[in-house]
C-alpha cells in the first residue's frame, strides 16, 4: 500500500476552492481535497487535469500537496494536459460562426494540442427550406476548407444518436476538451458518447439566438476506455491575451507552410510585395475567408495593444 503522502491522481473537477482528486487507482470516488498554503505563495493554483500528489486528512478527505509537471495548458478554459480539442459547432441553429471556429483554431494550434471538428446536429442537412440548405453549405465549406488542412472532421447528430461511435474511438485513452459556440448541443453529445451521463441541456434561446449557459465549470468526464474529457462552459468571446501577434500566422496552417518563400521574414501576409500567402490567395489555392479572419484577428490584437 502506498504511503498516505505517495497518493497519486488527477484533478477532475474544481469547485468553490475544492479539488475533487481521481485516485490512479480508478477505484472509488474522487478525494475532495484543499490545495496546500504554498500554492497561493508561489502564485500557482491546481487546474482540472493536473497530475497531482495528494495526502488524506483524518476526515476522509485531502489535501493537494504536490502538481506534478504539465503536458500542455489551457488559459480559457482552465484545464491542462489535454491531448485533443473537439471543437463542436452545429452546422445550423445556432448557424455555423466561421471566424469564432477559426479563433478557436488559432488558441488550439498555439496551445499545440491535436484538434478534431465535430460538427452537430448534422441531421438538420436532411431538412428542407432555408435551415436545410444552410446547413448543407455549412457542412460542404468545412470539408472543402478544412479538411485540405489536415484537420480532421465528425458529423453527429445526438438527436439519432449518429456519428457517435467514431468519435467516441478518437477519444479512448486521451485526455480531451469539447470547446466551442453555446448552444451547439456540446452536452447532447457527451450524453449520447456517455450512457447514463444525464448532463443537463437546455433548448436554444430564439430571442438571442444562441443557448443558455448549462456547463457551470470544468469537469472532467469519464468516456470509458481510459478517456477523460473536459465539458467547459460555452463561449461566445475569446481574447488573445497570450498570444503575440507575431505568433499569429503560425496559427493558421496554410500559412505557415507558406511564410518560409515570403520574401521578406517577418512578413505580416497582408500588404507586402513577394508574400507567397497573398500570391496563394491570389490564385485561389488559400480560402479568402480564413484570409479575412487573420486581417480581422491582427486588427483585434493590434488595437488591444494600442489600448494597453
Amino acid at each position: 500500500m502506498a504511503n498516505n503522502s505517495e497518493l497519486k491522481g488527477t484533478i477532475v473537477k474544481a469547485l468553490a476552492g475544492f479539488y475533487y482528486v481521481q485516485p490512479d487507482t480508478g477505484q472509488g470516488k474522487p478525494v475532495q481535497c484543499r490545495a496546500r498554503g504554498i500554492f497561493k505563495k508561489r502564485g500557482v493554483s491546481p487546474f482540472v487535469g493536473d497530475r497531482v500528489v495528494y495526502s488524506l486528512t483524518d476526515n476522509g478527505d485531502g489535501a493537494v500537496e504536490q502538481i506534478l509537471p504539465r503536458t500542455s495548458e489551457l488559459i480559457r478554459p482552465p484545464v491542462v494536459n489535454i491531448e485533443l480539442a473537439v471543437l463542436v459547432f452545429s452546422v445550423t441553429e445556432p448557424e455555423l460562426n466561421f471566424q469564432l471556429l477559426d479563433k478557436f483554431l488559432v488558441h488550439i494550434e498555439h496551445a499545440g494540442l491535436d484538434t478534431v471538428i465535430c460538427l452537430s446536429k448534422s441531421d438538420l442537412a436532411l431538412t428542407e427550406g432555408k435551415e436545410g440548405e444552410s446547413a448543407r453549405e455549412a457542412l460542404r465549406r468545412v470539408r472543402a476548407v478544412y479538411e485540405p488542412l489536415g484537420y480532421e472532421v465528425f458529423e453527429t447528430s445526438s438527436r439519432l444518436s449518429e456519428g457517435c461511435e467514431p468519435l467516441q474511438q478518437r477519444l479512448n485513452h486521451r485526455m480531451s476538451v469539447f470547446a466551442g459556440q453555446s448552444g451547439v448541443g456540446k452536452s447532447s453529445l457527451l450524453n449520447a458518447l456517455v450512457p447514463g451521463l444525464a448532463l443537463e441541456t437546455n433548448a436554444i434561446s430564439n430571442r438571442l439566438g444562441r443557448g443558455k449557459h448549462t456547463t457551470r465549470h470544468v469537469e472532467l468526464i469519464e468516456t470509458g476506455f481510459g478517456g477523460f474529457v473536459a465539458d467547459t462552459p460555452g463561449f461566445s468571446q475569446l481574447d488573445f491575451e497570450e498570444l503575440g501577434i507575431e505568433d499569429l500566422g503560425y496559427c493558421f496552417r496554410e500559412m505557415r507552410e507558406l511564410s518560409p518563400s515570403c520574401k521578406f521574414r517577418g512578413c505580416t501576409h497582408d500588404h507586402e510585395p513577394g508574400c507567397a500567402v497573398l500570391d496563394a490567395l491570389e490564385a485561389g489555392e488559400i480560402d479568402a475567408g480564413r484570409h479575412a479572419h487573420y486581417l480581422a484577428f491582427m486588427e483585434e490584437m493590434k488595437e488591444k495593444k494600442r489600448r494597453y
